[in-house]
């Protein structure tokens, strides 16, 4: 691409990306750390991808969500999980209108911009197929009619990995219309002193609107024009592949550990969150950095471990980091 159309991306990326800042700042306000997460759902935000948070219970993760919604002025709906949940709860259902006679769809609560599916996985499979539906078509069907959901539309799900009892784990092909699964950890000492002196007080911090979906929707357009050199799409697929042939990529002491490597769903999802990552950035190109900071995030869920990897007590970070470290960066 030429210098000058990469200039004119930069200044087209710089304008539409001031929004960023302002949400970064307006969630600091209320979350404290937590910068690299906060990055990572905001790439998903603005590549219109589903978001998996994971962490044990106290770290924020439904305040993170409720804090984005509230600067975001758009529609919000938060969904709690439970085992006895109906996919009527989620998507509605056909209400007998006693006047006319007819059924009437009464639209559920995905019927939002902004879902927050808390604790996930604690619904049955029933509830887990409805929401694949909303998740993957962006439409449900209520009795023999289909409804197109809002635009732009974001499921941010949270489940804690560490209390088994009373879940239903994901099916694979639900974790995989996840754009991104992210881990997070604990804050740092000083870190929680201010989480002690921020919620400690008398009155929550207050904070405003910043974005609309308008805003959104321009930020994905522009994002989707972002420069991706051919260099960096190989280096992308070169990542995807040696998840599935490891003994091709110097990675043969994995093959063992890789049940199954990762889809063209994550090639694609890798080179989308990519390009968000480098527009938050306020970048018109993809640089290999971008790709490997957003990798991890994209790729873990999709990889596969197998039983001997689970022996060892590998997870699928461990192999993610090898096949970073094996795969040369253009």
């Amino acid at each position: 691409m030429e210098t000058t159309g990469i200039k004119e991306l930069n200044k087209k990326v710089a304008e539409e990306s001031l929004f960023v800042q302002d949400l970064k700042r307006e969630i600091g306000k209320v979350i404290v750390g937590q910068d690299e997460t906060l990055d990572r759902i905001l790439a998903a935000l603005v590549a219109g991808g589903h978001v998996l948070l994971e962490g044990v219970p106290g770290l924020a993760k439904t305040l993170t969500i409720k804090t984005l919604a509230r600067c975001v002025a758009a529609s919000f709906s938060r969904i709690q999980f439970t085992p006895d949940l109906l996919p009527a709860d989620l998507t509605g259902t056909l209400i007998l209108d006693p006047k006319t006679g007819e059924f009437k769809p009464r639209l559920g609560p995905v019927f939002a911009n902004l879902v927050l599916a808390d604790e996930v996985n604690r619904a049955p499979a029933k509830v887990q197929s409805a929401l694949l539906e909303a998740m993957q078509e962006r439409q449900v069907t209520i009795g023999p009619s289909t409804h197109a959901l809002p635009d732009p539309f974001l499921v941010l799900a949270t489940q804690n990995p560490i209390e088994q009892e009373g879940t239903y784990p994901l099916p694979e092909a639900q974790v995989d219309r996840f754009m991104m699964k992210i881990r997070l950890g604990y804050p740092t000492k000083t870190e929680e002193k201010s989480i002690l002196e921020r919620m400690s007080g008398a009155a929550a911090p207050a904070i405003k609107p910043v974005a609309t979906p308008e805003h959104l929707k321009r930020a994905h357009l522009v994002a989707a024009g972002i420069y991706l050199d051919e260099k960096i799409k190989d280096y992308i697929v070169n990542l995807v592949f040696a998840t599935r042939e490891p003994e091709k990529h110097r990675l043969a002491s994995h093959k063992h550990l890789i049940a199954f490597g990762a889809s063209p769903r994550a090639t694609i999802a890798l080179a989308q969150a990519a390009k968000a990552h480098a527009f938050i950035n306020g970048r018109g190109y993809v640089t290999p950095e971008d790709v490997k900071t957003i990798g991890p995030d994209v790729l873990r869920h999709r990889v596969l471990i197998s039983y001997e990897a689970e022996a060892e007590n590998i997870d699928s970070d461990k192999i993610i980091k090898a096949v970073f470290e094996a795969v040369d960066v253009p």
